[in-house]
């Protein structure tokens, strides 16, 4: 092969590399890459996504909370990992800073900002009177405003949006009972739409929100049948409110249309079905019997009497437990959960 073959080759495959690249996916070292490279994660909800800005009265700041990471109570609703984390890690970033401390960390800025408050929901809730959706999501703006976060930011960036039921709970609680939840679980799927397209509007691209997980499978719900039984009637209005999710998502996704998914939803209904049957790689003894609980109906996880006794039991291995609390998975939960959830996560790099 003379000097010009081996030029014309050398080019040709220059070019034939670009082309491979270019917009198309690599998976190198067994994670997806593309030409989206996100470098923050933003994080807007409630309890499953909070990883520290409840006042510290709540309990997720008190022991047993944080045993098994960070060895002690940090404002996560666990033993230890959250969602927020393992969603962190997935992206290739570090766990957001919370907002409530965001003047102690200004130079963890750079991994984006969790607004999530456990206890609340898209509207005011009785479980937490922290900020709902739209007040979160007001924080962020004011904080576009000031440029802490420029738009090269935002556009680098995905959002984690986690609604796993504090409405609900405050629904049957202001009215009884679940009668009349139809109308409230449109107005708040509708709610939700609004709050997803303005973090859209406000420059992020990618956006994972989460599914409902089934609330009759909670240990809150469970707890009547000694931890044996879903409450099928729950679940089946989880459906509803998932249904009307898909067609959400489906719509704005039309209406953002770029020829990739802005919009993508975490099945945590799925997912935590698949565990709660046995049907992963993890399995637990009795999944829907929790870590952490209360000697009595009265008292719960990490509640302590006048004189600070306990009134809570803690099983030997949190690893064993799939719930850690009575609405909460512990971090091997967590873990067990995730494996499904990658694939929807790999089509935000679509």
């Amino acid at each position: 092969m003379d000097a010009q073959q081996k030029l014309f080759y050398s080019v040709l495959c220059y070019f034939l590399v670009l082309f491979l690249l270019s917009g198309q996916q690599v998976l190198v070292q067994g994670h997806l890459t593309s030409d989206f490279h996100p470098s923050k994660l933003f994080v807007f909800g409630d309890s499953y996504a909070d990883t520290g800005n409840t006042n510290k009265s709540e309990s997720a700041w008190k022991h047993p909370y944080g045993i098994t990471f960070p060895g002690k109570p940090y404002g996560r609703f666990s033993d230890g990992r959250v969602l927020t984390d393992y969603i962190a890690k997935f992206i290739g970033v570090k766990s957001p800073i919370q907002y409530r401390w965001r003047k102690y960390g200004i130079s963890l800025l750079r991994y984006g900002m969790n607004f999530a408050y456990g206890g609340t929901g898209i509207f005011d809730t009785v479980v937490y009177p922290g900020p709902n959706m739209t007040t979160q999501i007001d924080f962020f703006q004011h904080l576009i405003k000031k440029k802490v976060f420029t738009a090269r930011d935002l556009k680098s960036s995905v959002c984690l949006v986690s609604l796993v039921g504090n409405d609900y709970f405050t629904y049957i609680a202001r009215n009884g009972s679940a009668q009349g939840w139809q109308s409230f679980i449109i107005a708040l799927i509708n709610q939700l739409a609004v709050n997803l397209k303005r973090i859209h509007g406000l420059g992020v691209q990618k956006i994972a929100v989460t599914g409902l997980q089934p609330l009759g499978c909670l240990p809150a719900r469970t707890a009547t049948s000694s931890f044996l039984k879903c409450n099928a009637t729950e679940n089946s209005l989880v459906s509803f409110h998932n249904l009307l999710l898909q067609q959400a998502v489906a719509k704005l996704n039309n209406e953002t249309s770029t020829g990739r998914s802005s919009f993508v939803i975490l099945d945590l209904y799925d997912s935590f079905m698949s565990v709660l049957e046995n049907k992963g790689s993890t399995k637990f003894e009795n999944p829907l019997k929790p870590c952490c609980f209360g000697i009595s109906s009265e008292y719960s996880c990490g509640s302590v009497d006048a004189n600070g006794a306990k009134k809570y039991t803690v099983c030997e291995d949190p690893e064993s437990a799939f719930f850690w609390d009575a609405s909460h998975p512990t971090q091997q939960g967590w873990r067990a959960v995730f494996p499904a959830l990658q694939a929807t996560l790999k089509q935000l790099y679509h």
